[in-house]
Protein backbone atom coordinates (compact mmCIF):
# COMPACT_ATOMS: atom_id res chain seq x y z
CA UNK A 1 0.00 0.00 0.00
CA UNK A 2 2.65 2.09 0.92
CA UNK A 3 4.70 1.47 -2.07
CA UNK A 4 1.55 2.22 -4.31
CA UNK A 5 0.92 5.61 -2.67
CA UNK A 6 4.68 6.35 -3.00
CA UNK A 7 4.34 5.94 -6.90
CA UNK A 8 0.78 7.78 -7.40
CA UNK A 9 2.99 10.68 -5.44
CA UNK A 10 6.10 10.51 -8.03
CA UNK A 11 3.93 10.96 -11.00
CA UNK A 12 1.97 13.91 -9.72
CA UNK A 13 4.95 15.01 -9.05
CA UNK A 14 6.13 14.45 -12.90
CA UNK A 15 2.87 15.41 -14.02
CA UNK A 16 2.76 18.85 -12.23
CA UNK A 17 6.82 19.14 -13.14
CA UNK A 18 5.80 18.45 -17.03
CA UNK A 19 2.60 21.01 -16.40
CA UNK A 20 4.91 23.66 -14.98
CA UNK A 21 7.51 23.13 -17.95
CA UNK A 22 4.69 23.49 -20.59
CA UNK A 23 3.13 26.59 -19.20
CA UNK A 24 3.54 29.93 -20.60
CA UNK A 25 6.41 32.21 -19.28
CA UNK A 26 4.65 34.68 -16.67
CA UNK A 27 5.48 37.81 -14.61
CA UNK A 28 6.36 35.66 -11.80
CA UNK A 29 9.34 34.60 -13.76
CA UNK A 30 11.14 38.09 -13.62
CA UNK A 31 13.92 39.50 -11.49
CA UNK A 32 11.72 42.21 -10.31
CA UNK A 33 9.23 41.05 -7.96
CA UNK A 34 5.89 42.68 -7.62
CA UNK A 35 3.47 41.41 -10.26
CA UNK A 36 0.68 38.71 -9.12
CA UNK A 37 0.60 35.42 -11.66
CA UNK A 38 -0.61 36.34 -14.97
CA UNK A 39 0.01 34.54 -18.26
CA UNK A 40 0.95 36.29 -21.22
CA UNK A 41 1.18 35.43 -25.03
CA UNK A 42 4.49 34.10 -25.77
CA UNK A 43 4.39 34.14 -29.48
CA UNK A 44 8.38 33.93 -30.50
CA UNK A 45 9.91 37.04 -32.23
CA UNK A 46 12.66 36.73 -34.44
CA UNK A 47 15.11 39.57 -33.50
CA UNK A 48 16.09 41.92 -36.91
CA UNK A 49 19.37 41.96 -37.48
CA UNK A 50 19.24 45.81 -38.92
CA UNK A 51 22.42 47.78 -39.54
CA UNK A 52 23.03 51.13 -37.65
CA UNK A 53 21.93 53.03 -40.81
CA UNK A 54 18.73 50.87 -41.36
CA UNK A 55 18.12 51.69 -37.72
CA UNK A 56 18.32 54.98 -38.20
CA UNK A 57 16.19 54.89 -41.36
CA UNK A 58 13.46 53.18 -39.60
CA UNK A 59 13.80 55.44 -36.83
CA UNK A 60 13.13 58.69 -38.49
CA UNK A 61 10.49 56.84 -40.83
CA UNK A 62 8.58 55.68 -37.46
CA UNK A 63 8.66 59.10 -36.22
CA UNK A 64 7.77 60.92 -38.69
CA UNK A 65 4.54 58.47 -38.94
CA UNK A 66 4.06 58.58 -35.42
CA UNK A 67 5.40 62.03 -33.47
CA UNK A 68 1.92 63.40 -33.20
CA UNK A 69 0.82 60.25 -30.85
CA UNK A 70 3.95 59.66 -29.16
CA UNK A 71 3.40 63.48 -27.77
CA UNK A 72 -0.13 62.18 -27.25
CA UNK A 73 1.25 59.69 -24.67
CA UNK A 74 4.20 61.41 -23.19
CA UNK A 75 1.73 64.20 -22.63
CA UNK A 76 -0.12 61.62 -20.00
CA UNK A 77 0.72 60.47 -16.51
CA UNK A 78 -1.67 58.14 -14.86
CA UNK A 79 -1.56 54.22 -15.59
CA UNK A 80 -4.52 53.55 -16.59
CA UNK A 81 -5.05 56.23 -19.13
CA UNK A 82 -1.77 55.23 -20.47
CA UNK A 83 -2.85 51.46 -20.36
CA UNK A 84 -6.20 53.11 -22.76
CA UNK A 85 -4.84 55.36 -25.08
CA UNK A 86 -2.32 52.53 -26.15
CA UNK A 87 -4.63 49.66 -26.27
CA UNK A 88 -6.95 52.31 -28.35
CA UNK A 89 -5.25 51.50 -31.33
CA UNK A 90 -2.06 52.19 -30.60
CA UNK A 91 -0.66 49.39 -29.45
CA UNK A 92 2.18 49.58 -32.13
CA UNK A 93 4.05 52.80 -29.65
CA UNK A 94 5.39 49.85 -27.74
CA UNK A 95 8.60 49.89 -29.21
CA UNK A 96 12.01 50.81 -29.31
CA UNK A 97 11.28 53.95 -31.36
CA UNK A 98 9.08 54.99 -28.96
CA UNK A 99 11.59 54.83 -26.26
CA UNK A 100 14.13 56.48 -27.75
CA UNK A 101 12.11 59.43 -29.15
CA UNK A 102 10.77 60.05 -25.24
CA UNK A 103 14.14 60.08 -24.69
CA UNK A 104 15.52 62.69 -26.80
CA UNK A 105 12.44 64.60 -26.20
CA UNK A 106 13.32 64.99 -22.07
CA UNK A 107 16.76 66.31 -23.44
CA UNK A 108 15.38 69.10 -25.71
CA UNK A 109 12.92 69.74 -22.89
CA UNK A 110 15.50 70.13 -20.40
CA UNK A 111 18.10 72.16 -22.21
CA UNK A 112 14.90 74.81 -23.19
CA UNK A 113 14.43 75.01 -19.75
CA UNK A 114 11.02 73.58 -19.28
CA UNK A 115 12.40 71.60 -16.37
CA UNK A 116 8.99 70.71 -15.26
CA UNK A 117 7.31 68.88 -18.51
CA UNK A 118 10.38 67.26 -19.11
CA UNK A 119 9.95 65.54 -15.67
CA UNK A 120 6.24 64.48 -16.68
CA UNK A 121 7.48 62.88 -19.86
CA UNK A 122 10.26 61.24 -18.21
CA UNK A 123 7.82 59.35 -16.27
CA UNK A 124 6.17 57.85 -19.70
CA UNK A 125 9.54 57.39 -20.70
CA UNK A 126 10.67 55.18 -17.61
CA UNK A 127 6.93 53.32 -18.13
CA UNK A 128 7.77 52.52 -21.82
CA UNK A 129 11.47 51.07 -20.99
CA UNK A 130 9.64 49.44 -18.33
CA UNK A 131 7.27 47.70 -20.78
CA UNK A 132 9.63 47.05 -23.34
CA UNK A 133 12.12 44.83 -20.35
CA UNK A 134 8.97 43.02 -19.40
CA UNK A 135 8.46 42.09 -22.98
CA UNK A 136 12.58 41.27 -23.70
CA UNK A 137 12.46 39.20 -20.64
CA UNK A 138 9.31 37.25 -21.16
CA UNK A 139 10.55 36.84 -24.66
CA UNK A 140 7.13 38.39 -26.20
CA UNK A 141 6.34 40.61 -28.37
CA UNK A 142 5.99 44.13 -26.69
CA UNK A 143 2.09 44.92 -27.32
CA UNK A 144 1.01 41.76 -25.79
CA UNK A 145 2.80 43.34 -22.13
CA UNK A 146 0.82 46.44 -22.09
CA UNK A 147 -2.46 45.71 -20.06
CA UNK A 148 -0.44 43.42 -17.80
CA UNK A 149 2.19 46.14 -17.07
CA UNK A 150 0.18 49.21 -16.36
CA UNK A 151 -2.40 47.28 -14.21
CA UNK A 152 0.03 45.38 -12.58
CA UNK A 153 1.98 48.18 -11.62
CA UNK A 154 -0.36 49.84 -9.65
CA UNK A 155 -0.98 46.74 -7.43
CA UNK A 156 3.00 45.98 -7.33
CA UNK A 157 4.92 45.84 -3.98
CA UNK A 158 6.63 48.06 -2.67
CA UNK A 159 9.77 47.09 -3.66
CA UNK A 160 9.24 47.05 -7.46
CA UNK A 161 7.36 50.18 -7.18
CA UNK A 162 10.56 51.65 -5.10
CA UNK A 163 12.77 50.46 -8.14
CA UNK A 164 10.90 51.88 -10.68
CA UNK A 165 10.74 55.23 -8.80
CA UNK A 166 14.35 55.35 -8.32
CA UNK A 167 14.98 54.27 -11.93
CA UNK A 168 12.88 57.54 -13.09
CA UNK A 169 14.98 59.79 -10.65
CA UNK A 170 18.17 58.57 -12.29
CA UNK A 171 16.74 58.82 -15.26
CA UNK A 172 15.99 63.01 -14.99
CA UNK A 173 19.20 63.13 -13.81
CA UNK A 174 21.53 61.75 -16.37
CA UNK A 175 19.15 63.71 -18.70
CA UNK A 176 19.74 67.37 -16.63
CA UNK A 177 23.55 65.86 -16.68
CA UNK A 178 23.59 65.24 -20.76
CA UNK A 179 21.19 68.76 -21.38
CA UNK A 180 24.57 70.38 -19.64
CA UNK A 181 27.13 69.14 -21.49
CA UNK A 182 25.10 69.67 -24.51
CA UNK A 183 24.78 72.97 -23.55
CA UNK A 184 28.42 73.29 -22.98
CA UNK A 185 29.55 71.85 -26.37
CA UNK A 186 27.28 74.18 -28.18
CA UNK A 187 28.55 76.89 -26.73
CA UNK A 188 32.01 76.20 -27.28
CA UNK A 189 31.72 75.03 -31.06
CA UNK A 190 29.80 78.68 -31.21
CA UNK A 191 33.06 80.20 -29.80
CA UNK A 192 35.26 78.20 -32.13
CA UNK A 193 33.59 79.30 -35.31
CA UNK A 194 33.66 82.97 -34.06
CA UNK A 195 37.78 83.47 -33.70
CA UNK A 196 39.48 85.46 -35.67
CA UNK A 197 42.20 84.53 -37.90
CA UNK A 198 45.02 85.09 -35.22
CA UNK A 199 42.57 82.63 -33.13
CA UNK A 200 40.64 85.38 -30.60
CA UNK A 201 37.59 85.69 -29.82
CA UNK A 202 36.38 88.60 -30.57
CA UNK A 203 33.61 88.89 -27.70
CA UNK A 204 36.58 88.33 -25.08
CA UNK A 205 38.83 91.29 -27.42
CA UNK A 206 36.05 93.55 -27.65
CA UNK A 207 35.42 93.59 -23.69
CA UNK A 208 39.03 94.23 -23.47
CA UNK A 209 39.75 97.50 -25.28
CA UNK A 210 38.89 101.00 -24.04
CA UNK A 211 35.42 102.15 -23.55
CA UNK A 212 36.06 104.94 -25.97
CA UNK A 213 37.05 102.14 -28.78
CA UNK A 214 34.40 99.92 -28.02
CA UNK A 215 32.04 102.84 -29.31
CA UNK A 216 33.72 103.45 -31.87
CA UNK A 217 33.27 99.79 -32.97
CA UNK A 218 29.73 99.65 -31.86
CA UNK A 219 29.35 103.18 -33.85
CA UNK A 220 31.31 101.71 -37.27
CA UNK A 221 33.45 105.37 -36.66
CA UNK A 222 36.37 104.69 -38.29
CA UNK A 223 37.69 108.25 -38.37
CA UNK A 224 36.72 108.10 -34.53
CA UNK A 225 38.44 105.41 -34.50
CA UNK A 226 41.86 106.57 -36.21
CA UNK A 227 41.87 109.74 -33.71
CA UNK A 228 41.85 107.49 -30.56
CA UNK A 229 44.64 105.23 -31.92
CA UNK A 230 46.67 108.46 -32.69
CA UNK A 231 46.11 109.66 -29.13
CA UNK A 232 47.11 106.30 -27.67
CA UNK A 233 50.81 105.95 -26.92
CA UNK A 234 52.10 103.88 -29.67
CA UNK A 235 53.02 100.57 -28.29
CA UNK A 236 49.58 100.49 -25.81
CA UNK A 237 47.55 101.41 -29.51
CA UNK A 238 49.58 98.75 -31.56
CA UNK A 239 48.59 96.01 -29.05
CA UNK A 240 44.86 96.73 -29.05
CA UNK A 241 44.99 96.66 -32.64
CA UNK A 242 46.70 93.37 -33.38
CA UNK A 243 43.93 91.92 -30.98
CA UNK A 244 41.24 93.73 -33.05
CA UNK A 245 42.77 92.20 -36.37
CA UNK A 246 43.88 88.75 -34.73
CA UNK A 247 39.90 88.36 -33.27
CA UNK A 248 38.12 89.47 -36.81
CA UNK A 249 37.07 92.82 -35.20
CA UNK A 250 39.35 95.05 -37.61
CA UNK A 251 40.49 93.63 -41.44
CA UNK A 252 43.23 95.74 -42.42
CA UNK A 253 43.45 96.59 -46.07
CA UNK A 254 45.37 93.49 -48.02
CA UNK A 255 45.35 96.15 -51.73
CA UNK A 256 47.20 98.59 -49.45
CA UNK A 257 50.87 97.75 -49.59
CA UNK A 258 51.90 101.00 -46.84
CA UNK A 259 48.80 99.34 -44.45
CA UNK A 260 50.55 96.52 -42.03
CA UNK A 261 48.14 93.41 -42.42
CA UNK A 262 49.27 91.94 -38.71
CA UNK A 263 47.79 95.55 -36.87
CA UNK A 264 46.31 98.14 -39.00
CA UNK A 265 49.03 100.63 -39.00
CA UNK A 266 50.70 102.68 -41.80
CA UNK A 267 54.51 100.36 -41.90
CA UNK A 268 57.58 102.04 -41.02
CA UNK A 269 59.22 103.53 -43.64
CA UNK A 270 62.45 100.90 -42.95
CA UNK A 271 59.66 98.02 -43.31
CA UNK A 272 58.52 99.41 -46.27
CA UNK A 273 62.85 99.16 -47.33
CA UNK A 274 62.79 95.86 -46.08
CA UNK A 275 59.82 94.25 -47.71
CA UNK A 276 61.19 95.57 -51.04
CA UNK A 277 64.81 94.46 -50.37
CA UNK A 278 63.70 90.66 -49.91
CA UNK A 279 61.49 91.19 -52.91
CA UNK A 280 64.21 92.27 -54.88
CA UNK A 281 65.90 89.51 -53.93
CA UNK A 282 63.25 87.12 -54.63
CA UNK A 283 62.87 88.09 -57.90
CA UNK A 284 66.83 87.80 -58.52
Amino acid sequence: EMEKSAAEVEAKKKTLEKEEKDQPLNVDTLSKPGFSKTVLNTSSRQAEELTEEEKEEKMKKFVKENKKLIKEYGMLQKFDASKAFLLDGKTHLACDETANYLVIWCLDLEMEEKHELMAHVAHQCICMQYLLELAKQLETDPRACISSFFSKIQIADQEYKSAFYSELDAFKVRIKKRAEEKIAQALEEERLERLGPGGLDPADVFEALPKNMQECFEKQDIPMLQQIIRDLPEEEARYHMKRCVDSGLWVPSQEDPTTSTEDGFVKKDEERSEERRVGKECRS
